[in-house]
């Protein structure tokens, strides 16, 4: 969990820092569907070069990508040997119980490859948005639903906020096993029962760190006097540039060319 970076915002100049947190969202909404129903290779590569070029333009260095997604390698091999040990179809390797079957590892890779894609246009969007435009864009996008009563300002803070804090969650697990293992905790050693013990010691003040720090914000919001549903302004006026239209456009046809190649 070292070096965990999802969900944090890191400044920048580029083009993709520049661009209207809503072309932001609604390029992202158009990849992603594009990323899961991609099954041609025009398709793929198409997603495949919007999802690079969006990563070279926000001027992050790649190993910041990297660090931040290394993590979910689990997540993504084991998705792989899933679809790879559990696809029917030719068998490739056959030994005792464990098949392998040749579709089994075509539907695994491109289980990694649409997860991949996924985790990597999120990145881009956390690591070039701030919070305060991140939320004003997610408020413009939910407008609709306060006509029925929904309190969209709320959510979309609430969901923000929800994003922002799984940083410091990284964070305060990070400092607990350092903490533990410098009193000779052990996570790693022993059998599989006794490493599951060994992390009661680590979840218990680990979940009350995270209602401290809740409740820590909760006091700074109420210093601030914030108030739910009050009309608030906004430093910032939102507006749409060439870059935007241009940006909204490319996923859109990134989006056509993943249905039509399906």
């Amino acid at each position: 969990m070292n070096g965990i970076t999802m969900g944090q915002y890191l400044p920048g100049r580029s083009p993709v820092h520049g661009l209207d947190p809503r072309a932001k969202l609604a390029a992202a909404a158009m990849a992603v569907p594009a990323a899961l129903l991609a099954s041609g290779w025009p398709g793929v590569l198409a997603v495949t070069l919007l999802a690079a070029a969006a990563t070279v333009l926000s001027g992050i260095k790649p190993g910041v990508y990297w660090q931040s997604l290394k993590p979910l390698w689990l997540l993504l091999i084991a998705s792989f040997c899933l679809q790879a040990l559990f696809t029917p179809g030719r068998p490739l390797v056959a030994a005792g119980f464990v098949v392998v079957s040749v579709p089994g590892l075509m539907a695994g890779a491109w289980t990694a490859w649409r997860l991949g894609m996924l985790f990597l246009l999120a990145a881009v969007v956390t690591f070039t948005t701030t919070p305060l435009r991140l939320t004003a864009a997610l408020e413009w996008t939910l407008a609709p639903l306060a006509r029925a009563g929904v309190p969209v300002r709320e959510l979309a803070m609430t969901i923000n906020l929800a994003l922002r804090f799984v940083p410091t969650l990284f964070d305060e697990a990070r400092l607990l096993l350092m903490a533990q293992r410098s009193r000779g905790g052990g996570f790693t050693r022993g059998r599989p029962v006794d490493r599951a013990r060994a992390l009661v010691p680590f979840l218990v003040p680990l979940l009350i760190n995270i209602f401290r720090r809740a409740d820590e914000l909760a006091l700074a919001m109420e210093i601030r006097c914030y108030k739910a549903g009050a009309e608030r302004s906004r430093m910032a006026v939102l507006r749409f540039t060439a870059a935007d239209y241009a940006a909204v456009l490319a996923s859109l046809l990134v989006l056509v060319a993943a249905v039509v190649y399906r």
